[in-house]
């Protein structure tokens, strides 16, 4: 199977599982049920939950139950989305290729159809079948942390917000995006690890690879914010530029930031060795972060 097969398959999945979690559309109040689903169901790559499914792969073959796990953090990068588009945020008219939630449905229902994916994404992780209840508890645990205020994903974007028209600095760009990128990205390998059964050293290796590979990930989303248009992204690009926000062609300009991204790729590929050829579609979905256009 070649990865964008993998890719499609695991996509495929992962919308199915989605599916069943979340409540039709018909289910009252319908409103916030089709904010939601809108959000939710428009064409992102999965890119998190189906790093949680290789990694759960890479520890133990045929992982099943692990898509449930998976789905709690596709749920919490959405939320975390539509309400980074908001007025009072990022004030973004286009994501994915369609308007903004709060385009679409105002910006109470917006509001909360965010608040309601975050809430639906702990229901998931504690009612799926497949896991003991010290499992579930503890992958509740690492989700909650990595969308968290310490050094989690909300941490990262008050520091994104205050860090606007300030001097862009390398501690300032690292203390952002190591948490608002980054530790989503970690815990998506640390949940599928620990879901699987994953032993200390394992899901030691695994962690690293989630570092290197959320740092690579948030240098190439800045670097196509510089480089290709809204139509290829999907979102509105240059904004980042527009907002004097800190990134990495803003602190250390377009070539060496390709270069630093070749740089975390290739640590992320020694991370894995323990792994064998188990990590092969880790280590192609490395290349698949970094090498992306879009």
């Amino acid at each position: 199977m070649t990865l964008r097969e993998y890719l499609a398959a695991r996509q495929r999945q992962i919308e199915a599982a989605l599916d069943a979690w979340v409540p039709p559309e018909t289910t009252p109040p319908e409103t916030i049920h089709r904010a939601m689903r809108y959000s939710l169901f428009a064409g992102g790559k999965r890119i998190r939950p189906i790093l949680c499914l290789a990694a759960a792969e890479a520890v133990r073959d045929d992982p099943a139950g692990v898509e449930d796990a998976a789905c709690a953090l596709e749920l919490v990068h959405t939320y975390s989305l539509i309400h980074d588009d908001l007025p009072a945020l990022d004030n973004d008219a286009l994501r994915r290729g369609r308007p903004t939630a709060h385009i679409v449905f105002g910006e109470a229902i917006a509001i909360l159809a965010g608040d309601s994916l975050l809430t639906l994404a702990f229901q998931v992780l504690s009612e799926m079948n497949g896991a003991s209840a010290e499992c579930r508890l503890r992958l509740c645990r690492e989700l909650a942390t990595a969308a968290g205020t310490v050094g989690g994903m909300i941490a990262g974007q008050v520091h994104d917000l205050e860090g606007e028209g300030k001097p862009p600095t390398p501690e300032l760009l690292e203390q952002i995006h190591r948490a608002k990128t980054g530790a989503l990205l970690r815990a998506s390998l640390r949940i599928g690890a620990i879901y699987a059964g994953a032993g200390e050293d394992e899901l030691e290796a695994l962690s690293r690879y989630g570092d290197h590979i959320g740092l690579a990930f948030q240098i190439v989303d800045d670097l196509l914010d510089v480089e290709q248009t809204s139509e290829k992204l999907g979102k509105t690009a240059g904004k980042d530029a527009a907002r004097q926000k800190i990134t990495f062609p803003a602190v250390y300009g377009v070539e060496r930031s390709h270069r630093m991204a070749e740089v975390e790729l290739e640590c992320a590929h020694r991370a894995l060795e323990p792994f064998g050829e188990r990590a092969r579609r880790l280590h192609e979905l490395a290349e698949f972060i970094v090498h992306r256009r879009a």
